[in-house]
């Protein structure tokens, strides 16, 4: 199934979905597995078709290095735990994406390690998309009306990169895939996502 067809398949699925006010789409996967092309493309066919979309990528939402660098905790905890703050979003974004009119949300600037405030406005969304990785965590997963989980394996995630990966194997093998594989044993995403494309 290639870029279109997933999307296809998602317009059909938003259409046949039944719920009161807007609708919550996430768009879930590990890594480079494509959440951020597939969330683009499909916010603008929804829009070429008359419904109204706003968009949220979690990695917008990152908090400032030193509470996520150095924190005393394994490097997988920190990525997994300490990335995002898990709970302030909770109640900030997720709690608010039904009814909200607008929301007043902190951006990271990764060069600048900093954070600036803007507004989103919400009124008149009829569909609300969130992508990210560890989207299905337990905090967040009760907020989403459906959920399309991308199922990419590691080498093809990560073959653009060899070089970067070879130079920062420990890195990679200590932060990110242990927070990965965390999350896939403990929250088992593709199990628990209503719709799993094969990015293989």
């Amino acid at each position: 199934m290639g870029l279109r067809d997933r999307i296809d398949f998602l317009c059909k699925s938003i259409s046949a979905i039944k719920t009161a006010g807007r609708l919550v789409l996430g768009i879930d996967g590990l890594s480079r597995s494509g959440k951020t092309t597939l969330a683009n493309q499909l916010s603008q066919t929804l829009q070429e078709q008359g419904v109204s979309v706003c968009v949220f990528h979690m990695d917008d939402h990152i908090v400032e290095r030193a509470k996520r660098y150095h924190t005393g905790n394994e490097e997988w905890f920190e990525y997994y735990y300490l990335q995002w703050d898990v709970e302030w979003l909770t109640h900030q974004l997720f709690r608010q994406l039904k009814a909200s009119h607008q929301l007043t949300l902190p951006f990271y600037d990764h060069e600048a390690d900093a954070h600036s405030k803007r507004i989103v406005r919400l009124s008149g969304s009829d569909v609300i998309l969130v992508e990210g990785v560890f989207l299905q965590r337990r905090d967040w997963k009760p907020f989403l009306d459906f959920v399309a989980y991308l199922d990419c394996p590691r080498e093809i995630r990560f073959s653009r990169e060899k070089d970067h990966v070879k130079q920062n194997i420990q890195k990679f093998m200590n932060r990110y895939w242990k927070a990965e594989d965390y999350y896939l044993q403990t929250e088992e995403p593709i199990k628990r996502a209503d719709v799993v494309f094969d990015m293989s």
